[in-house]
C-alpha cells in the first residue's frame, strides 16, 4: 500500500510539472486588450525613422547632422571588403576555454555592416551600398544561430537542437527589419524573403510559442534584469516593422506589456536606485526607453510604457548617479569610465521637461534601429510628471531601499570632495559582495575605488564567479574577519541602524554581521560621516567583538599611489588629486599589505588592495580611518 501511495504520488507531480509547461498553465494574453490595441494602429507596419522614399526626412537628417557625411566613407571602405570571417572554431572558443570576447568582436564587426551600410543608402540614394548590404545579410543569414556562444553553454543552438531567443537575437532581429523597412523594394525580392524567413524562423516563432504557452517561457520574461527589456525591445520593435497586419502588432504590443514589469520590479529599487549599476542603466533602461518610445509612437501616444508608476523613479537614476565633477558610481559590474548615456541623456530630458542643449554628433549608435529612433526623434515629446525631490543633488542622494549614499561639499563648495556608500545586499543581479564598500573622489579622480567589473569571461556568470578578487569583497574597501571574505547572497545584508542627514554633515550606520560566516562575533558595525566645509573629510569607523579572539583587517582600494608621510599617515594620489589617510587602530599594533589585484578589469586598470591588518587576535577593537583631501601636492 505504501508503495502504491507512493507511486500514486510520484505521478501526480510529473503530472504537475507537465501541466506547468502546458499552453494551459500559462495565462494567455487578453484577446480584448489585443483588439483594444489593434484600434489603436494604422494599417501597415512601420518601424523608427523613413523610409529611403522619402527625401525630404532624409535631407533634413542630414541637415541637421552634416558629421554623418563620414558613414559614407566609411562604408564605402567596407565595402571593398568581404565580411569578416566567422568560421566555426571562433564560436566554440569559449566552450573551449571561456574566451567570449574573440567572437564577439569578429561577430559586432559583421553585423555592424548592415547598419553602416543602410545608413549610408539611406543617405546618399545611389544604389552603390546596396550589394555589399546584401552579401553581408546573406552571411549573417547563413550562421548557425544569431545566439552568442557565452548564452549557449550547451550548444544546443549551434547544433539546431533548441531556438533560443538573447539579447544578440532579438537586437539583430530589430536590426534586420529596420534594414527591410528603411530600404525597402530597394532590397532584392530574394533578399527581402531571406529577412522575413530567417525572423519567422529565429525569432518570431519561438516567442509565440513561448508567450501562448506551447514551449517554456524563456528565462528573461520573468527574469527581472536587463535580458527583460532588451530582448522585448527587439523582439518587439522587429515585429513592429514587420507585420503589416494591425493584430499580429497589436499581440506583439501586448505582450510587451505584460512582460515589461519584471525588469522594472527586479532591475531597480522601489526608490530607482539600478542594482546593476550604471552601465546596464544605460544599456537596459535606454532599451526600456527605446521599446517605449516605440509603442508610444506607434499606437499615437495612448500607450506609454514610461508613464508606468514603477518607471517615475528609474527614470532619474543617471542623473542621481553622478558622484562629482562628472565621475559616476561604479558599483556592480560596470566600467568606472561609464556616464550616463548622452542619447538617453537627451530622451529623458525632453521627457522630464529639462531645460539641455541639443545634442550634435557624428555617429550616434552602433545599431541602426536605435540610430534612426535617435535621428527621427519627435521635439514635441509630452513631458512626464515624476515626483521626485531634486533638491537633495547638491548636498546628497540617498537611495534607502538600495541602500546606496552619495555625499557631495553642496552648492558652492571650494573643495571638490565626494564620497560613495555602498549598503544593500549581496545577492542582486550583477552584484559583487561589497556591503559596506566606499569610494572617494578628490578633483575629478575616484582615489579610492569601486573598480567595477571585469572582463566578462566562463567564469564571470558560473559557479566560480566569486574567484575573481575585484567581484569578491577582496576587490572592494570592505574588512576581512578572521581570514574570512564576505559571502554572496541576498541573505547577506547591510541592515541601516541609523542615518543623519543635514547640511553640514551627513551620516550612516550599517551592521554588517551577516555579511561574514563568523558565527562568535558579536558586533560588527561600520559608521560613515561625511562633513563638509572649508576642509571635509570622511570618517569610517568600524567597531567590533568577538566571542572568541579572531583576526581583523580593514582595507582601502584605489588604482593611485600610495605613499607612508607618517607613522600613521597616507597619502593616495593620481592624476594631480591626492587624499591624505589616518589610521586610527586605537593603539593596536598593525602592518600595512598592498597587494595588486591581478584580474581583467573593465578599464583595464590592476587596483591595489592595501590591507590594514592587525597584528594580533582581538576581543574587541575600533579602527578609525578618517579621509581628508590634500590641498597641495
Amino acid at each position: 500500500m505504501k508503495r502504491f501511495l507512493s507511486r500514486f504520488l510520484q505521478c501526480l507531480l510529473f503530472l504537475a510539472a507537465l501541466a506547468a509547461f502546458t499552453p494551459a498553465a500559462h495565462a494567455q494574453l487578453d484577446p480584448d486588450r489585443i483588439r483594444e490595441i489593434a484600434a489603436m494602429l494604422q494599417p501597415r507596419a512601420a518601424g523608427f525613422g523613413q523610409p529611403i522614399t522619402n527625401r525630404a526626412a532624409w535631407a533634413d537628417v542630414l541637415a541637421r547632422h552634416p558629421g554623418l557625411t563620414n558613414v559614407l566613407a566609411q562604408a564605402a571602405r567596407d565595402a571593398a571588403l568581404p565580411p569578416p570571417a566567422q568560421p566555426d572554431s571562433l564560436y566554440l572558443e569559449f566552450s573551449r576555454d571561456g574566451n567570449r570576447e574573440h567572437y564577439q568582436k569578429v561577430a559586432s564587426s559583421r553585423r555592424g555592416r548592415m547598419a553602416i551600410f543602410t545608413l549610408a543608402e539611406c543617405l546618399e540614394d545611389k544604389g552603390r551600398f546596396i550589394a555589399p548590404l546584401e552579401r553581408t545579410i546573406a552571411a549573417f543569414c547563413a550562421e548557425r544561430t544569431w545566439v552568442l556562444p557565452a548564452h549557449d553553454g550547451r550548444l544546443e543552438n549551434f547544433h539546431g537542437t533548441a531556438t533560443d531567443i538573447d539579447l544578440d537575437d532579438s537586437t539583430y532581429a530589430a536590426e534586420l527589419a529596420t534594414v527591410n523597412y528603411l530600404l525597402g523594394d530597394r532590397l532584392s525580392p530574394a533578399t527581402r524573403k531571406l529577412i522575413r524567413d530567417n525572423l519567422e524562423r529565429r525569432v518570431f516563432a519561438p516567442y509565440r510559442a513561448a508567450v501562448n504557452g506551447e514551449r517554456p517561457l524563456f528565462w528573461w520574461m520573468t527574469g527581472g534584469n536587463n535580458w527583460d527589456a532588451v530582448c522585448l525591445d527587439g523582439v518587439t520593435g522587429a515585429a513592429l516593422a514587420t507585420f503589416d497586419s494591425p493584430e499580429e502588432r497589436a499581440w506583439y504590443i501586448a505582450a510587451a506589456e505584460k512582460y515589461i514589469g519584471s525588469y522594472l520590479a527586479g532591475g531597480f529599487t522601489r526608490d530607482g536606485y539600478c542594482v546593476e549599476g550604471l552601465g546596464y542603466w544605460n544599456y537596459g533602461f535606454g532599451n526600456f526607453c527605446t521599446l517605449s518610445e516605440n509603442i508610444r509612437e506607434t499606437t499615437g501616444g495612448k500607450i506609454d510604457l514610461l508613464a508606468r508608476p514603477e518607471a517615475a523613479q528609474a527614470v532619474l537614476f543617471g542623473l542621481r548617479s553622478e558622484i562629482l565633477n562628472g565621475v559616476y558610481t561604479s558599483i556592480a559590474d560596470c566600467n568606472p569610465s561609464n556616464t550616463p548615456s548622452p542619447q538617453l541623456t537627451q530622451y529623458l530630458s525632453r521627457r522630464l521637461g529639462l531645460d539641455m542643449p541639443e545634442w550634435h554628433t557624428d555617429r550616434i549608435n552602433d545599431l541602426l534601429y536605435h540610430e534612426v529612433a535617435t535621428l527621427f526623434m519627435l521635439h514635441d515629446l509630452p513631458v512626464l510628471s515624476v515626483q521626485s525631490d531634486l533638491s537633495e543633488l547638491p548636498w546628497r542622494t540617498w537611495f534607502p531601499d538600495g541602500g546606496v549614499l552619495i555625499c557631495r561639499p553642496g552648492p558652492n563648495a571650494q573643495t571638490p570632495f565626494a564620497v560613495t556608500v555602498k549598503g544593500g545586499n549581496n545577492g542582486v543581479n550583477h552584484g559583487h559582495n561589497d556591503l559596506g564598500s566606499f569610494s572617494v573622489v578628490a578633483g575629478n579622480q575616484m582615489l579610492i575605488c569601486d573598480p567595477g567589473g571585469e572582463i566578462y569571461t566562463k567564469r564571470t556568470f558560473g559557479p566560480h564567479r566569486y574567484e575573481s578578487d575585484v567581484l569578491n569583497s577582496f576587490g572592494h574597501a570592505v574588512p576581512i574577519i578572521a581570514g574570512q571574505l564576505q559571502l554572496s547572497g541576498k541573505a547577506a545584508r547591510a541592515v541601516v541602524l541609523e542615518t543623519n542627514f543635514t547640511a553640514a554633515a551627513d551620516s550612516i550606520v550599517f551592521d554588517l554581521r551577516s555579511a561574514y560566516p563568523i558565527k562568535d562575533m558579536d558586533k560588527l558595525q561600520r559608521s560613515f560621516t561625511f562633513r563638509r566645509g572649508p576642509s571635509p573629510s570622511l570618517e569610517v569607523r568600524d567597531d567590533v567583538s568577538f566571542i572568541f579572539p579572531a583576526n581583523f583587517e580593514s582595507a582601502l582600494i584605489t588604482w593611485g599611489k600610495i605613499r607612508r608621510v607618517g607613522k600613521d599617515e597616507l597619502e593616495i594620489s593620481d592624476h594631480g588629486s591626492a587624499v591624505h589617510v589616518l589610521i586610527d587602530t586605537g593603539g593596536r599594533f598593525y602592518h600595512l599589505r598592498e597587494e595588486t589585484i591581478n584580474e581583467d578589469t573593465e578599464n583595464h586598470r590592476k587596483p591595489v588592495h592595501l590591507g590594514i591588518v592587525l597584528d594580533d587576535k582581538i576581543s574587541g577593537a575600533v579602527v578609525t580611518l578618517r579621509i581628508s583631501t590634500v590641498t597641495s601636492n
